[in-house]
């Protein structure tokens, strides 16, 4: 007993995944106030351009750049909410590699399909992730309800601000992203013997 008095509390390096990456998008974001806007353009956003090793940069670095400090907090407050629950739940390297798919798929459609766009921020990710927390609830081959209806607030919603509203959020990164993170969820969770 004479122990437990001498334990403190500290603080635990948890979910080191999304600490890097609010940590990269914090430079990021410090970089490009710094570079008044260049270090975006060259490293943090996707656009159509020449196709070279910046090009590739650009093609997952978009995910860390951000516009200004309220772009930063909207997105990284819901990034530090999800993330740590799904770096625990399906590890380190699995995040890694959802986030860099979604990260390219979002780029390559904003390329493809909106080829004057600049596209920048973590919103994709954070969409993916959304939805992805909630496809984590599935269980043999039940599609959870919350699942459906988080498709249907956030990921209808954006598709309906698409064609309502001339912003410059990009739905299209929202809606490729709440797409990722749907079948991420369904791939990753859902018992499929004897489908």
């Amino acid at each position: 007993m004479a122990d437990a008095g001498k334990k403190g509390i500290s603080l635990g390096f948890n979910s080191p995944v999304v600490l890097a990456f609010s940590l990269i998008s914090l430079c990021a974001l410090f970089l490009n106030e710094m570079t008044d806007g260049a270090s975006n353009l060259a490293l943090f956003s996707v656009y159509r351009s020449d196709i070279d090793f910046l090009f590739f940069v650009r093609l997952v670095g978009h995910v860390f750049g951000h516009t200004d400090w309220n772009h930063f907090y909207s997105n990284m407050m819901f990034f530090l909410l999800i993330g740590p629950v799904l770096e625990e739940k399906y590890g380190s390297f699995d995040l890694i590699v959802l986030m860099v798919i979604t990260a390219v798929v979002s780029g390559l459609v904003s390329i493809i399909f909106m080829p004057t766009t600049v596209l920048l921020g973590s919103s994709g990710i954070v969409y993916m992730m959304v939805v992805l927390l909630s496809a984590s609830s599935i269980k043999g081959k039940k599609i959870p309800l919350t699942l459906i209806l988080i498709l249907f607030m956030y990921v209808g919603a954006e598709v309906l601000n698409g064609f309502t509203t001339t912003d410059s959020i990009s739905q299209l990164s929202h809606v490729i992203g709440g797409i990722c993170g749907a079948i991420f969820g369904i791939v990753l969770n859902l018992d499929t013997k004897d489908l």
